[in-house]
């Protein structure tokens, strides 16, 4: 850490985040969270604000655990592209050539089908780069069409117990139509859980060992799991929950059932704990978190180690759906600023990042050599636009 003028931060606006964070909180809108902003690959900012479990009386600590969801995403894709770099496959290879299960699969007729019943075959494969872009047809368990379907079959998401595997579910998974043909729209879905047991079949380890032995050793990331060690479990953050302009309450032990979608907060330290969701599987720390996307930053590296190459990094991070009909720029596991056009708040273009199903969010800025990360557990939210607003905030502070 260093004062924030040693690189290009103000203290007095950095302050604001303080105000903000301590507001919510007092009006009941969060329990606590704690909040980072990094620049230039040190530390201007750490926030610890409110409790980690309001009932118990434990505050938030700078270590605090943190349910992170989706922001597993962007690390599963990097684990796709350290194989890719290794020669294993090309990124338009269909991802059948590893998985066979997913060869010849069916689509889902368009809704405007006279006839809504009778699946059709996909006229061409899923392929890798489908998968890191989500455009291949697979969705989540909210979505009217399949949700029910996927909820029949047990298929997990990551943010429940499960007594399977990935090997097991996916091949499941692979008997369900898809929602499109593939290359044709963006659906976010499962796409990054199936990457993982591609993960799995090209390196021949569990995903849990690979992002150990050739992610989080390397980079330091020594509170990253996919379930929480016994000795670490009074650090994870409860999850609190919201609905409107009510005050948070404590979420229940008891799953949510939301229509087809069905999820636990217990997931990471009670259960099985044999399935590892490439999708969003993981806990994490603001203190680890912010090691990831240094090195996203840095181009590939951190303190010596070389996990990608720069060009898969300047690859990872320019839009891929350029030819698409879409309003929003994705590359390959990061949401991605196409351009001045998608600028409507201070920020960059070029700037990378992604969130999470429980209230987590971070963004890297290229230009400006800088890196944001907000975490708290809190759903529903109710509507809080609280990591977008955290995110104006630390741009804001910049007065180099």
């Amino acid at each position: 850490m260093v004062e924030p003028e040693a690189v290009g931060i103000s203290t007095e606006r950095l302050s604001r985040i303080d105000k903000l964070m301590d507001a919510h909180i007092a009006q009941q809108k969060i329990a606590g969270g704690v909040t980072l902003l990094a620049r230039h690959g040190k530390i201007a900012h750490l926030g610890v604000y409110g409790m980690m479990d309001v009932e118990a009386g434990k505050p938030m600590k700078p270590d605090t655990i943190f349910r992170i969801a989706s922001m597993t995403k962007p690390i599963t894709s990097v684990a796709v592209m350290m194989l890719y770099e290794e020669g294993h496959f090309r990124l338009n290879e269909p991802v059948s050539k590893f998985i066979p299960a997913f060869k010849e699969m069916l689509v889902l007729p368009p809704e405007d089908a006279e006839d809504l019943t009778q699946p059709v075959p996909a006229t061409e494969q899923i392929t890798i780069w489908n998968l890191l872009t989500h455009t291949d047809g697979l969705t989540y368990h909210w979505n009217e069409r399949l949700g029910p379907q996927y909820a029949a079959a047990d298929i997990t998401h990551g943010l429940l117990q499960d007594e399977s595997t990935l090997a097991e579910k996916m091949k499941i998974l692979a008997t369900i139509p898809l929602l499109h043909q593939p290359g044709a729209e963006f659906e976010y879905g499962l796409s990054i859980d199936l990457l993982g047991y591609l993960v799995e079949v090209v390196s021949g380890m569990s995903i849990d060992a690979f992002f150990s032995e050739r992610i989080f050793k390397p980079l330091g990331m020594k509170d990253t799991h996919f379930f929480i060690p016994a000795a670490k479990r009074e650090r994870i953050a409860t999850v609190y929950e919201r609905t409107k302009d009510g005050p948070i309450t404590r979420k229940s032990k008891e799953p949510t059932v939301d229509g087809s979608l069905i999820y636990s907060t217990d997931y990471p330290y009670n259960g099985p704990r044999t399935y590892f969701s490439g999708g969003g599987g993981l806990v994490s720390t603001v203190s680890d978190y912010v090691r990831f996307a240094q090195m996203m930053l840095n181009g590939g590296k951190l303190d010596g180690v070389r996990l990608l190459s720069r060009k898969t990094v300047e690859l990872m991070t320019t839009n891929q759906l350029a030819k698409m009909d879409v309003d929003f720029g994705f590359g390959l596991g990061f949401g991605v600023v196409r351009d001045e056009s998608d600028l409507n708040e201070i920020g960059s273009v070029g700037r990378f990042g992604w969130g999470g199903f429980f209230f987590t969010n971070f963004f890297i800025d290229p230009q400006e050599q800088m890196i944001g990360i907000f975490m708290c557990q809190l759903h529903p939210s109710g509507g809080l636009d609280l990591g977008e607003r955290i995110r104006i905030l630390c741009y804001q502070a910049i007065a180099d």
